[in-house]
């Protein structure tokens, strides 16, 4: 089989030849004092946040990408994709399609409402406050997280950049098309990447938070596509309306409708 221009196996490589190799891979990669002071960084990531911040209306779809190790130290890859729309300050709808469960979560600023469309199940809680309380509540009291929050909290940029000890402008790099300024920042546990679309609408294109505190550094990868923030929802946008059939149920029994299968535990979280 035709394996490009290099026909010779890599088994014939010989220990000092990889080693040339990644020595010259090394020095490919840019020093840090080839990058940009963290102040530009951290710049171009307010912009993003202010901007986001101050639509009040948007809509979007995602991919995510959740990475888990293994203990044979094998990595596993679970993928899923979904539905963001939202109207601040604290109305939204979220969906989740993945492998192993297919998710909705709607809020009409009075009840959110977690529905379990495979198991066409659901439960309904109170929302009472804003869209970053009712975010904190469903971590806490749900273990639900919903995908990319962070990015769209009131001001993302405070819990963005909560616990960086270090920030780069690393240049400019192309997501699914569209040109991006592409940001790394370094935490204790984790270290994360963002890549923001250049012009001017700076929203996020991509999101990667990779785990220190894990084996292997597992990662969790979000990508963001057809943002549209000058279109008002629909007016049932937020209204959940039960399918027939649907048994309503306490929301700490909607447990396995993670995007990975019960008993893995992912890594990459923030």
């Amino acid at each position: 089989m035709n394996r490009g221009i290099c026909s010779r196996p890599v088994t014939a490589l010989t220990k000092p030849t990889l080693g040339l190799l990644a020595a010259l891979a090394i020095m490919l990669i840019p020093t840090p004092a080839a990058w940009a002071e963290d102040s530009k960084a951290k710049s171009i990531l307010k912009a993003m946040s202010d901007y986001v911040s101050r639509q009040e209306n948007l809509s979007l779809k995602y991919d995510a990408d959740v990475e888990v190790v293994t203990p044979a130290v094998e990595k596993i890859q679970f993928s899923a994709s979904g539905d963001i729309t939202m109207t601040r300050p604290n109305k939204f709808r979220v969906s989740r399609t993945g492998g192993y469960a297919e998710v909705e979560l709607v809020s009409d600023g009075s009840n959110l409402t977690v529905y379990d469309r495979g198991g066409n199940r659901f439960a309904q809680v109170p929302a009472v406050g804003t869209f970053d309380e009712v975010v904190d509540r469903l971590r806490t009291e749900a273990t639900l997280e919903l995908p990319g929050a962070d990015l769209l909290l009131s001001k993302p940029y405070e819990e963005l950049i909560d616990g960086v000890l270090e920030a780069k402008h690393i240049g400019r790099g192309v997501v699914e098309g569209v040109e991006c300024e592409h940001l790394a920042f370094r935490n204790l546990d984790t270290d994360w990447q963002i890549w923001v679309e250049v012009g001017e609408r700076p929203v996020p294109r991509k999101y990667v938070i990779t785990s220190k505190a894990v084996g292997a550094a597992p990662q969790y990868t979000l990508r963001l596509r057809d943002w549209k923030t000058d279109v008002s929802p629909a007016s049932d946008a937020f209204t959940f309306n039960p399918p027939t059939g649907a048994s309503g149920v306490a929301i700490t029994l909607l447990k396995d409708i993670d995007d990975i299968p019960a008993g893995i535990i992912p890594g990459g979280g923030k």
